[in-house]
């Protein structure tokens, strides 16, 4: 990358701004440095973090832009980052409807900043702003980071519906209920219900479902045209983060004793254990109730 001026395997035909230098050694890349962006896969985070521990410098701050939970400990990445990091780091979380490919074309983008600390959100905003690139800030981190995280899960069942050939109405009532799942865990967790009808709710649900930059979104018609997902994962260059969050979010949504019956059913799919036309239909065949409630 740092000989090319651009990123070979991801994003080929965008260049580097000329102020931006490539490196491979974390201690070149944080030397000094007072905001700091992380960007890794969920599963590699705290690795990352904990190797880059010994550079960061008190009073720094931190802004996530992974979405996903931590397997096993199913913690969220900003709780990642705090453990790893220490009390001396303030954090904060972006997320919201954003293909990196369009961003990197400077193409219109909106997302969401979230911080507990209202001084980090406007610091962020000022430095991260651009005439293509806006953001709105929030103090719900929970809600950010749960709508960030789900709607991957509910992303591969959309690819699903897609490669089944189902049908508008099937693709828009899939939405539609996996926000409704999506809502439900993020409020048991403490989320703010509006949070979700936001940017990285319901915007980022709308666009990684139909989006065909969508990883996750691929990953489910792979699936619905009979590949298995081991295979499917192998032919990826990128993560589709869907995949590994879906357990955690099944085991944290039973912690807090909520109900994810279209994540159950892209877990059973997953899992190998259902097809996708069973796992769709049964949906469709569970007991019917209030919408709402």
């Amino acid at each position: 990358m740092r000989d090319r001026g651009a990123n070979a395997v991801y994003l080929p035909d965008v260049r580097f701004p000329p102020n931006l230098c490539a490196t491979a050694d974390l201690g070149e890349a944080l030397d000094g440095s007072e905001l700091i962006v992380s960007a890794v896969p969920s599963h590699g985070t705290r690795e990352i973090l904990r190797r880059a521990a010994p550079h960061v410098r008190r009073g720094s701050t931190v802004v996530s832009a992974t979405k996903g939970l931590e397997q096993g400990t199913l913690f969220r990445m900003s709780e990642v980052i705090a453990q790893e990091l220490g009390d001396g780091v303030s954090v904060a979380v972006l997320s919201g409807p954003s293909f990196a490919a369009e961003l990197a074309r400077e193409l219109p983008t909106a997302v969401s900043i979230g911080s507990c600390e209202s001084v980090v959100v406007e610091r962020v905003q000022a430095e991260f702003k651009a005439p293509y690139f806006r953001l709105y800030g929030t103090d719900d981190v929970v809600g950010v980071e749960i709508g960030g995280a789900l709607k991957n899960i509910i992303a591969i069942a959309a690819g699903v519906v897609e490669g089944l050939r189902l049908g508008h109405n099937a693709q828009a009532g899939l939405i539609t209920r996996g926000l409704a799942e999506m809502s439900r865990l993020a409020c048991a967790a403490g989320a703010k219900r509006e949070t979700l009808a936001g940017l990285t709710g319901l915007g980022d649900l709308v666009l990684t479902c139909t989006g065909a930059l969508s990883r996750n979104r691929h990953v489910g018609i792979e699936l619905a045209r009979g590949r298995a997902v081991a295979d499917v994962l192998a032919g990826m260059k990128m993560v589709a983060e869907g995949v590994r969050t879906t357990d955690a979010a099944l085991a944290l949504a039973s912690r807090y004793g909520v109900e994810l019956p279209i994540a159950a059913q892209v877990g059973e799919l997953l899992a190998g254990r259902k097809d996708p036309k069973t796992a769709l239909y049964e949906l469709m065949l569970r007991p019917q109730r209030a919408e709402i409630g």
